[in-house]
Formats: C-alpha cells, structure tokens, sequence
C-alpha cells in the first residue's frame, strides 16, 4: 500500500500542508501551478477584484475545462461495455 506523504503547496499565496499519495504529488503539484497562473492571469484581465475573487473565477474554469474530459472518457467507457457486451451474446 501506498503511503501518505506531507506536501506544501501554495495556492493565490495561501501554504497549505497536504497528505497525498507518492503517485498523485507531481499531478496535484501541476494542478496547483495552472490553478495558481489562472489567478494571476484573471488578476490582469479584472482589476479591483479581491483574491477571493479571482480564486472563485480560477476554480469554476477549471472545473468546467476538465467537463469535456469526464465525457470522453464516459463515451470510452460505454464504447467499451458495448464491446463485451457483443462478446457475452456472441457467446
């Protein structure tokens, strides 16, 4: 079994000490870096918003970006489950 880990990240210049697993740090620390070069980028399109803001702003666009890869892997889920299925009535 895998072991939990601590990590720091630094979100909108936040530290938050975190467990993860060894395999998920390098995901969660490039996660951290797109979400954290979001909020400065909408800190440069938005001014005179407060980081509460431009943090509510970065996570909804990140959310909402990664909706079209739940469905493509949806769709290769059922495009799969319909192969086995031809397979068990071929049987």
């Amino acid at each position: 079994m895998e072991e939990l880990i601590p990590i720091n990240i630094t979100i909108a210049d936040r530290t938050y000490r975190i467990k993860a697993l060894t395999s998920n740090e390098e995901s969660i620390r490039k996660t951290v870096k797109d979400l954290n070069e979001k909020i400065i980028e909408f800190k440069t399109s938005y001014a005179g918003k407060d980081i509460q803001d431009y943090l509510a702003m970065a996570v909804i666009w990140m959310a909402t970006s990664h909706l079209g890869n739940i469905s493509n892997d949806n769709a290769a889920v059922t495009e799969g489950l319909e192969g086995l299925k031809g397979l068990l009535e071929g049987i």
